[in-house]
Formats: structure tokens, C-alpha cells, sequence
């Protein structure tokens, strides 16, 4: 897209991610926080998870995840940030195994991925993903980690909630290399950073 713009998420874009993410589909009611919590510390309920991201973002010293906009117009998002957290993540028994030894603080991780209906296929989640590698490095990150789906190695048609995780073909057009899988359909990839 000619007019694709990627800006850091801020409390002065809050009503553009709410625009984004409506009130219809997963991001309306997950709001990002499944990766953050863990057991009954995750909430189905919208509007405290909604609360629970715009206190996140106005409190933090980093951007939370990365806006797309298209003509002016939020079209994209994506959720990323140190893996330590990411609560859910750092106590996966199963993304331990894969990682082995890795668990250098340094690293970053790309959870949630969203792109407007009307907008996918058109280079938004690759231009999020390219967002996210400079904003990882230019906050010191040693590395950055993703958990996409491999489409190739699924049986039927993928919808488009199945891929908020990203694609593993976005992943890996942006450098990334796969490290292991916790499924056979679910790689862990790893994209090492020039400090």
C-alpha cells in the first residue's frame, strides 16, 4: 500500500486502536490480554480487558504494539514487546522446550497481529512485522520472537482469526528462522538483533 504509515502505539492513539478493533471479532473482546495474564487471570469480559490494555499503554514506557494506518485510517495493529511480559508466554512449558536455554530478557515477542477486513493481502502484517524488528532494536532487544501459523502445513482453508498470530511466510520473508515447533502446525521463529 502506497500510503501505509506504521506509528507507535501511544496514549494519544487510544481512540484509533478502539476504532480498530470495534465491536465485532476477537480483538473486541480480547483486547491483548490473553498473552499477559495466565489461568483465571485472564478476563472474557470486553469492557474490563478494553480498561485493562488503556491502563497498560497510558502506564508504560514503551509502546505496547505498533498502529498501521491507511489514508489516515487505523487499518492495522500489532502486539509487541519484551517476552518477560508476557506472562502466558513465559510459563508455556511447551514454548520452554523449544527455547531451551534462551531466555536472555532481552528478547521481544509479536503476539497479536490485526488487520482490518477490507485490508489483509495487501502488505499490512509485513509492514507490522518490519515495524516491530526496528522498534525491538531500538530498545536494546537482543532478539525477536514470533509464534505464527505454517498455512502449508494445515489441511483446509485458514481464516483470518487463526492468523492473528501471523503467518510463518511473513515471518520468514522477514529473516526470521525457525527454532522448533510446539505443534505441527505451530513454529517458534527467532530473528537475532545487531545491538
Amino acid at each position: 500500500m502506497d500510503d501505509l504509515t506504521i506509528r507507535p502505539m501511544s496514549p494519544d492513539r487510544w481512540d484509533d486502536l478502539v476504532a480498530l478493533f470495534g465491536t465485532r471479532g476477537d480483538p473486541a473482546w480480547c483486547w491483548c490480554q490473553f498473552f499477559v495474564t495466565t489461568g483465571q487471570g485472564y478476563s472474557t469480559d470486553r469492557a474490563s480487558n478494553q480498561e485493562s490494555l488503556r491502563a497498560q499503554v497510558a502506564a508504560s514506557e514503551r509502546p505496547l504494539g505498533l498502529l498501521a494506518y491507511g489514508g489516515g485510517v487505523p487499518i492495522g495493529w500489532l502486539a509487541v514487546g519484551p517476552l518477560t511480559s508476557y506472562d502466558r508466554l513465559t510459563s508455556s512449558r511447551s514454548l520452554a522446550a523449544v527455547r531451551g536455554d534462551s531466555d536472555d530478557e532481552n528478547v521481544w515477542r509479536t503476539t497479536c497481529f490485526v488487520v482490518k477486513v477490507g485490508h489483509r493481502r495487501r502488505g499490512v502484517a509485513t509492514a507490522l512485522l518490519r515495524a516491530a524488528v526496528d522498534l525491538a532494536r531500538s530498545h536494546g532487544a537482543s532478539a525477536i520472537e514470533g509464534h505464527p501459523i505454517d498455512v502449508e502445513a494445515r489441511t483446509g482453508k485458514v481464516g483470518g482469526s487463526e492468523l492473528f498470530h501471523g503467518a510463518l511466510s511473513t515471518f520468514v520473508a522477514a529473516g526470521f528462522e525457525e527454532i522448533g515447533r510446539t505443534g505441527p502446525t505451530r513454529p517458534v521463529v527467532r530473528l537475532p538483533l545487531d545491538r
